[in-house]
Parts: structure tokens; sequence; C-alpha cells
């Protein structure tokens, strides 16, 4: 029962009185180079305590651009340090793309990235290494990841406590179903590259 006791460790975290606390400071290392989505904290937050959608949103909202500034400096100062890093770390694809995105795009490109599979730290990076003036940028992080945020937060709080049941019951097949899921993408884009 490997993802039935995580689930209910994520539960119990999510209900503890300092989860906004953490998920505050989850928030804005994952603007920077955390690998795990903030969304992964809000959702399970919002099901525990569905009263406080709106405000774990806003929290998630607010340190996320609050950590973007962060991610936009190392763009700016040091892309030359943080590029071999970008590339070790395997993101270097997405970071083509979210560079290829700013180019067509601008602004969007930013609004955009807060609903894109493409992690939002590769767009913070982008956006100071190509120099976006930065009232545009904070908007732009604003919109997308306040978009998001809210989506996944209210969309939990209503339909999370009614699931909730459901996804304890099937919480192993779901777990393996993902893992067996996921398998599959990356053999998929193993063989294609």
């Amino acid at each position: 029962m490997i993802f039935k006791g995580l689930y209910e460790w994520t539960m119990r975290c999510a209900a503890h009185r300092h989860a906004e606390r953490y998920l505050a400071g989850v928030s804005i290392i994952e603007s920077i180079f955390f690998p795990v989505p903030t969304a992964l904290m809000v959702a399970p937050m919002a099901v525990a305590r569905p009263e406080r959608a709106v405000r774990i949103a806003l929290i998630a909202t607010v340190t996320s651009v609050f950590g973007g500034l962060f991610g936009y400096a190392l763009g700016y100062y040091a892309i030359a340090a943080v590029e071999p890093i970008i590339e070790s770390a395997g993101y270097w694809d997405k970071y083509m793309t979210a560079q290829e995105w700013f180019t067509h795009w601008g602004f969007w490109a930013v609004v955009v990235a807060g609903f894109s599979p493409i992690p939002f730290k590769l767009f913070t990076v982008s956006a100071g290494a190509m120099s976006m003036a930065i009232p545009p940028f904070l908007f732009a992080a604003l919109i997308g990841r306040a978009g998001h945020f809210f989506l996944v937060s209210l969309s939990m709080a209503w339909a999370g406590p009614k699931l909730e049941p459901v996804v304890r019951k099937y919480i192993e097949w779901l777990g393996w179903a993902t893992v067996v899921a996921l398998t599959v993408y990356i053999l998929v884009k193993m063989n294609q590259g």
C-alpha cells in the first residue's frame, strides 16, 4: 500500500497548522529551481481546507510571482552560470521551447507559462535572460500564476471533498496507473530522441 500511505501523509501535511508557510516556501523556491510543482501542494490543501481555497491560491500566487523575481534575476545576471545547470537537470529542450515562446509571444509566453507543462522556473529565467521589462513580466506572471492556482484550488475545494472518498478507495490503482503512464511517456520520448 505505497500510494495510500503517501496519500494519507500528504493530506495530514496539507491540514497541518503550518501548511500555508510551507506552501509559501515551496512556491517561492519552485519559481527558481525546485522541481516539484506548487500545485501538488495547493490541491491537497484545498481538499483538506476547502473554506480556505481562495487564501491558499492567493498565497501560492503571490509567493510564486515573488520567487519569479529571483528566477528573473538569475537569468538576467547569471545566465552563463545557470544554463549548464538547466542542461544537466534535463530541462534543456524545455528551456529552448521557453526561449522560442518568448521570441514569438513575449508577454503572453509568461501568461501561458502559468498553465504550461513546461516548468515556470524556465520562463522566469528566460524572461531575465532576454531582458524582458520587469513590469510586464510581473503582470504576466501574476495573471498566469493566479489563473493556474485559483483554478486548481477552487476546483479541488469544490470537487475534492466529494471525490476524496473515491480517491482514497482507489488510490493504489490511480498511483500505479500514473506510474505506468509516466513510464510509457518516458519510453516514447526516449525512442523519439
